[in-house]
């Protein structure tokens, strides 16, 4: 996780380079003025992150990754290129509408396994608000934000929501499925504009 002096510096950071990427890709000539320091030393190390994109308060993508296999700067710049451009659920973004995209980025903790004898021991431990949970059964796999709780607050839901999404039924379950959990610290363009209209 990024060091727990100044976060906002941080995350203002994280969400310039996840914009900045976005717009080189789309060839956007205003983004090769914004200037940061892709050298910090904290850029480099293993980070994972997914990067959110919303447009009017909807989803518009979101791509990322669970396990810090790459430097945080090259994480957030894939990631970035990745929801804006590539995930299938939806259009790519063009380069007209990026100025009505907002994008957030999440920075994960490492992945706690869960040991539980049962779904209901499963759900037992699980935090609502809190945990990120990750799901995989054979080759199926998916995982929800912490966010999403805010959309699915029982943790019954959100565990069914979960096993839908990674292609198996509502009330699947095996004694087999793997369940891990992490935590998230976020930002939010949105937050940054809130802050400097209150300012």
């Amino acid at each position: 996780m990024v060091p727990n002096v100044n976060q906002n510096k941080f995350g203002k950071v994280l969400l310039a380079i996840a914009r900045t990427s976005i717009a080189d890709a789309l060839q956007i000539d205003a983004a090769k003025a914004v200037t940061i320091d892709t050298t910090a030393q904290w850029l480099t190390k293993p980070g994972a992150t997914f990067v959110t994109l919303t447009q009017q308060h909807q989803l518009r993508g979101c791509i990322g990754s669970i396990q810090a296999r790459q430097s945080l700067l090259e994480n957030v710049r894939g990631n970035a290129v990745a929801a804006a451009l590539y995930d299938q659920r939806f259009s790519p973004v063009s380069a007209r509408e990026l100025v009505s995209i907002n994008v957030e980025i999440s920075l994960l903790s490492a992945l706690q396994p869960l040991t539980f004898v049962n779904e209901k021991d499963a759900l037992s431990q699980l935090r609502p608000g809190i945990d990120g949970v990750m799901l995989t059964w054979g080759a199926y796999r998916s995982t929800f934000l912490p966010q999403v709780w805010g959309s699915l607050p029982q943790p019954c839901e959100f565990l069914a929501r979960l096993k839908v999404k990674a292609g198996l039924d509502a009330v699947f379950w095996d004694d087999a499925i793997r369940l891990s959990r992490y935590t998230v610290q976020k930002w939010r363009e949105t937050d940054f504009v809130e802050e400097r209209n209150d300012g």
